[in-house]
């Protein structure tokens, strides 16, 4: 009976522990843990100085708030093989010589074969005779990228030599040069042997370059023509609206904003090794310049990307907060 009395007592006290300690299980029943609510960046320059390295290329970007004015850069001043995106300076004499009127627009020019070049764009699988206009001509080497109304546009432009001089002339000759015309190039490229590297060629040899440029260089004339002070308010209305056409897809800066911001911007692309974005994100804060280089990319094409693409969201994260 002594024994029957110890056991009942053990028992009501073991009840009693257990109701007076509920387990952790119960204790958090219908109720979930707090989310740490993600860090806001301390500032533009915190966010690149945090992001920017762990990008397995050589890469370069500088950013500006067009309203606000605050900047910030991560090897700005490095000059990168531009791919097309020098083309946007070719586009940008040509309007100036239009307001002159030493260019007209409306002029029709005759495309030959021996003007067609190959890579990107849309006139090499045109028949020989076509008449586009100079307009026409222009828009395509934006929004296509078009390798046949590149060399058109600088051969209307007065070639290579009068495209770096105007450049010296407005004060971008220290980030900015067009190196050589696509065919020029493209030849040197048809010459290599399959023993040459040319992923090498394309990474450090300037020679195989279409054009030299710095993310800062770049980003300066993007704002200039935004704000209607290059080449003129007419001339950067039209690229404007060119560079808000452009045809290369929702890849790099725009990939992963909001349907409702707009993205006026032009790509310049040498896969696998070189993937570079450069355009004015037009934010709830107000337009934004980015300018967005990657040489020498080591991982996935599409990654590389797809990296761009998440920075320039976080970019207009951090202004529209």
């Amino acid at each position: 009976m002594r024994r029957l009395a110890s056991l009942a007592l053990a028992a009501a006290l073991s009840a009693a522990c257990t109701a007076q300690a509920p387990t952790r299980d119960t204790a958090t029943a219908g109720t979930s843990a707090p989310t740490a609510t993600p860090q806001a960046p301390a500032s533009l320059q915190a966010l690149l100085d945090a992001e920017m390295p762990t990008i397995p290329s050589k890469a370069g970007l500088w950013v500006k708030h067009l309203t606000t004015g605050e900047e910030a850069a991560y090897h700005a001043d490095d000059v990168f093989n531009s791919a097309s995106v020098i083309k946007i300076p070719v586009a940008v004499l040509a309007l100036e010589m239009a307001d002159a009127g030493t260019l007209n627009l409306k002029t029709r020019l005759t495309l030959r074969a021996e003007d067609v070049r190959g890579g990107s764009g849309v006139f090499r699988y045109h028949d020989a005779g076509l008449q586009p206009t100079l307009r026409d001509v222009l828009l395509q080497m934006i929004i296509t990228s078009d390798n046949t109304a590149t060399d058109l546009s600088i051969a209307q432009v007065g070639g290579v030599a009068k495209v770096n001089a105007w450049l010296q002339a407005h004060g971008y000759a220290d980030g900015m040069k067009l190196v050589q015309t696509t065919g020029e190039l493209f030849a040197k490229y048809s010459a290599l042997t399959p023993a040459d590297d040319r992923n090498a060629k394309t990474n450090g040899d300037h020679a195989y370059w279409l054009g030299e440029l710095t993310p800062r260089a770049t980003g300066r004339m993007l704002a200039a023509i935004e704000a209607r002070t290059l080449p003129s308010k007419a001339g950067a209305d039209e690229l404007v609206r060119m560079l808000r056409a452009q045809q290369s897809g929702a890849r790099r800066l725009p990939h992963f904003l909001p349907p409702d911001v707009a993205v006026g911007h032009k790509t310049g692309d040498f896969p696998p090794v070189l993937a570079n974005d450069v355009g004015i994100v037009y934010a709830k804060s107000g337009p934004i310049v980015v300018s967005f280089f990657q040489n020498a990319i080591t991982e996935p094409y599409g990654e590389a990307e797809d990296r761009m693409g998440r920075l320039t969201a976080k970019i207009v994260a951090y202004f529209d907060r």
